[in-house]
């Protein structure tokens, strides 16, 4: 199937008295990996919180492969093969990185149940999450722990992985790392939505932009045509590519 697997129309968000989402309009074609980008503040992470339902639209309407999902609560959006990786990176850092596995893949009570292939795939993505399986997640670095982070969210097949920055405080060689990891995954067919601040990881990667300011999408399109634009890179962004 081609087309958009996630599209939202006009929605709204109000969080408390704040009103902060106000009639976003996206698609995130099916296969493909596309970039939210703007400036702090413009609404990309309550953007994928309301995807989430974590935060509820007050108007509009999401839509995931065909089907309505802005009134559904939390659980049913994951369940339909939707994983989120919030910028916080949900840890859970008394438990090891092998139970933080467990509790993420829904099919398995035990390890072993874990379709070993998969996890074969994950280890070689991200070998630090192979190395430390019996260690503490909370002992981690903070770029293991986005490792860890992601990797649950891919220990069962997903249709949509919505990742918020991903690349925060990290390290430029682990930055280089979770570049090509998310390229692999890429090539796996997973669709994905990515928020990111680094923008030569938004370059590398992105095969379509959705641009946030105040709340609103202001500009989508090919990422490479906005990389290749320096004049609306400055007038979206405030920078260069």
């Amino acid at each position: 199937m081609s087309g958009d697997l996630l599209t939202l129309s006009g929605v709204h968000t109000h969080i408390g008295a704040y009103h902060i989402l106000h009639g976003v309009d996206l698609s995130v074609p099916r296969g493909k990996l596309t970039m939210l980008l703007g400036r702090n503040g413009a609404g990309k992470t309550t953007t994928l919180r309301t995807i989430m339902g974590l935060w509820r639209a007050s108007q509009g309407r999401i839509t995931f492969d065909g089907k309505d999902i802005t009134a559904l609560p939390t659980p049913q959006i994951a369940g339909l093969n939707i994983a989120y990786v919030p910028e916080n990176m949900g840890i859970f850092a008394d438990l090891t990185v092998k139970e933080n596995m467990l509790l993420a893949a829904r099919g398995a009570k035990r390890v072993e149940q874990i379709d070993g292939e998969r996890l074969k795939w994950i280890f070689q993505l991200f070998p630090a999450v192979e190395k430390f399986w019996n260690h503490p997640a909370g002992k981690l670095s903070g770029g293991q722990k986005q490792m860890l982070a992601v990797s649950r969210a891919i220990v069962e097949k997903r249709e949509l992985l919505i990742v918020d920055e991903p690349s925060k405080g990290l390290a430029p060689a682990i930055i280089n790392n979770m570049i090509e990891a998310f390229g692999e995954l890429k090539r796996s067919g997973v669709t994905i939505l990515l928020v990111e601040q680094n923008i030569n990881f938004a370059k590398r990667l992105g095969d379509t932009v959705a641009v946030m300011d105040n709340g609103q999408v202001v500009h989508s399109g090919l990422m490479k045509d906005l990389a290749e634009d320096e004049e609306l890179q400055h007038r979206l962004l405030g920078l260069a590519i």
